[in-house]
């Protein structure tokens, strides 16, 4: 990735209903090029989607938890199968040292959530789960730093 594909992707985020012909003016390109970047960007899985950001709380989910799992051993593919069915985990992530996975998971209340945590208790290739409620976003998802350090651009500046 270079400079031009950073440039973009920082310009796309920021503004994320913008056409090809108008992020190349703002980038100082041919739209051709802008074209050919985001396509070769979206084959290199870098941008993975097109669609809107839809907030879970606002959704009618406000409480956010995440939610560590034991999972009993050479189980692994059947707690992520029970795991899928649930729709109120969001993303689930295998991780190193005490617990095997990490899932995002929210609810409508802390009522519902404990329901939620008995759903992912029912598969039996779960052994134990541990519950931290997230309270606020301190940080909110962000990649434009990211992007930024990677290549030495800076989002404030001028994105010609």
């Amino acid at each position: 990735m270079d400079g031009l594909d950073a440039r973009l992707l920082v310009t796309m985020r920021a503004n994320p209903r913008i056409g090809l012909t108008e992020l190349a003016r703002l980038l100082g390109v041919a739209r051709g090029t802008v074209q050919a970047r985001v396509e070769k960007l979206t084959a290199r899985g870098v941008i993975e989607d097109f669609g809107p950001t839809v907030s879970p709380a606002a959704a009618g989910h406000p409480i956010l938890a995440f939610v560590w799992l034991q999972i009993a051993q050479g189980r692994l593919e059947e707690a992520v199968a029970a795991l899928r069915v649930v729709p109120q985990i969001l993303e689930v992530h295998g991780t190193s040292g005490q617990h095997d996975l990490l899932c995002r998971v929210v609810a409508r209340s802390t009522e519902h959530l404990q329901e939620v945590i008995a759903r992912i208790l029912a598969s039996p290739a779960v052994q134990r789960t541990d519950t931290t409620i997230a309270l606020s976003n301190q940080i909110p998802f962000r990649i434009e730093p990211l992007l930024e350090s990677t290549v030495g651009i800076k989002a404030d500046a001028d994105p010609r």
